[in-house]
């Protein structure tokens, strides 16, 4: 017998922090902080949105990580990454950077422009022990590498990771089968969709608002707001008066020990000591 289909609800709200970052990269951080720490596989996640170039122009210059992967999506402005491990590539507004640490590498995401807006999220996501000592991998998806599906009317989807009606995006990660979708609303409208059972999911709203739920359980997301989802995988989003988008993102949990300090993310205090020491002598 098939278990029944359940509405998805707001189990919780939070709104991010002003953080700094990088070498003084302003920022509003929603997961890692004292209210959200994280939400398992999902370690961190960034907003940064700026027209003043005093806010960005400093960067990310080199810095190591190991036991997660890092998505980088821009919304506006052009950001260039380089690692030690040979990889370049430039970031240009609607393109995804999907970077796995693995056993570790060194990199810098740096500005390449000094005027007008940067715009984006960063994502961190967590690897499972066994993956944790991975090679390191890159890869860097660009706008029309992405596909966009006309989810209903007046709803269209992008899709990084996870599928919608039928249609897969181009990120594949077995450990926590990641769905990660870019959604806009125009004015009024609905989009229904099933979450993947199972999974941990969030929603934000980075551009007007809209109520997630149905019925008595509906309630109101506003701009820069995430939701913490829960109670079923059947989701229904509610556009309000304004032209909306967010970002609809879910993993499977990993369940296991988090060890964390910094950019290492590994499973025991011991393993991450070991992490400072191999970077300290250059085996990243």
């Amino acid at each position: 017998m098939s278990t029944p289909v359940t509405s998805a609800r707001i189990v919780r709200t939070v709104r991010g922090t002003p953080a700094s970052d990088g070498a003084g990269v302003r920022l509003t951080r929603v997961i890692g902080t004292q209210q959200l720490p994280d939400l398992d596989p999902f370690l961190m996640l960034d907003e940064f949105g700026t027209d003043r170039a005093e806010d960005y122009l400093a960067g990310f210059p080199d810095h190591p990580h190991r036991g997660f992967e890092t998505v980088t999506y821009m919304l506006d402005g052009r950001m260039r990454h380089r690692d030690n491990h040979g990889n370049e590539g430039l970031l240009v507004p609607g393109s995804v950077q999907w970077m796995t640490a693995g056993r570790g590498l060194v990199h810098s995401e740096m500005p390449e422009q000094e005027a007008g807006r940067m715009r984006g999220f960063q994502l961190w996501i967590n690897l499972p022990a066994r993956d944790k000592m991975t090679a390191p991998r890159y890869q860097e998806f660009a706008p029309d590498g992405l596909p966009v599906v006309v989810a209903g009317p007046g709803v269209s989807v992008k899709i990084i990771a996870g599928e919608v009606d039928g249609v897969s995006g181009p990120i594949a990660q077995p450990a926590t089968d990641p769905l990660y979708l870019d959604v806009t609303l125009e004015p009024g409208s609905t989009w229904r969709y099933t979450l993947p059972q199972g999974h941990n999911a969030f929603a934000y709203v980075y551009e007007g608002g809209l109520d997630v739920g149905e019925g008595e359980d509906a309630r109101a997301l506003a701009q820069q707001e995430l939701a913490v989802l829960g109670g079923g995988e059947r989701l229904q989003l509610k556009a309000g008066t304004a032209p909306t988008r967010l970002i609809l993102v879910a993993g499977r949990p990993l369940r296991e020990p988090v060890a964390r300090h910094g950019p290492f993310v590994m499973n025991t205090r011991e393993e991450l000591m070991q992490a400072f020491v191999d970077f300290q002598q250059g085996r990243f």
